[in-house]
């Protein structure tokens, strides 16, 4: 998993989009099926072993592990058992920007737009975890007083990431949901990945 960093390096990878998905996918819409012909094809419960996701759907996808998202969210569960905090000092609160105190802090709380990492789990989407930034102030931060001022908004950084969706089918004529059965579709999704500063919009 990747180590947190403080480097404007990390920031520039989470806002830039996976090249494995350029060049190893092509051009999908959401809800696009896996199946060209006919309708997707409904796993039992007895091909997919244990719930995991058929190997050769994976295969055919963008390699998950290289995305930042993906990473980072390992990286904020093995810092919450070794019982840290990953998120900002200031929890889920805007706070008071001390210069003197973040010199060697991330880039997430450096900045006047600054945020936390939360993990979003999904049980019917693989990678079923993911790291999802939260901003946490409205505002931003004054760089002179080191509070939060409204003459400026803090707005999240999206990126799209190219994810597997799974849902309920049925194998037989009935149509009613076969147990333990699932149907797979790529599909694009916006993940969060950081805050930035921004003008307010001009009130109309």
């Amino acid at each position: 998993s990747m180590p947190l960093s403080g480097s404007l390096r990390v920031l520039l990878l989470l806002l830039w989009p996976p090249t494995s998905l350029a060049l190893h996918s092509p051009p999908l819409r959401p809800g696009a099926r896996t199946h060209t012909a006919g309708t997707p094809r409904c796993y039992s419960a007895a091909e997919l072993s244990l719930g995991h996701t058929p190997p050769h759907l994976l295969a055919r996808a963008a390699k998950w592990e290289q995305a930042l998202p993906v990473a980072l969210a390992s990286s904020l569960e093995a810092a919450g058992r070794r019982g840290r905090h990953a998120g900002s000092p200031a929890g889920n609160q805007c706070p008071v920007l001390q210069p003197e105190e973040v010199l060697e802090a991330d880039v997430h709380q450096r900045s006047i737009s600054p945020w936390r990492y939360r993990v979003d789990t999904d049980e019917s989407r693989y990678p079923q975890k993911l790291a999802f930034a939260e901003c946490l102030c409205r505002g931003c931060i004054s760089a002179k007083t080191g509070r939060e001022t409204a003459a400026l908004n803090s707005v999240p950084l999206v990126q799209s990431l190219l994810v597997l969706r799974r849902r309920p089918c049925s194998r037989d004529a009935a149509g009613v949901p076969t147990p333990g059965a699932f149907t797979f579709h790529t599909e694009f999704i916006r993940v969060p990945v950081g805050c930035t500063c921004v003008l307010p919009r001009s009130a109309r």
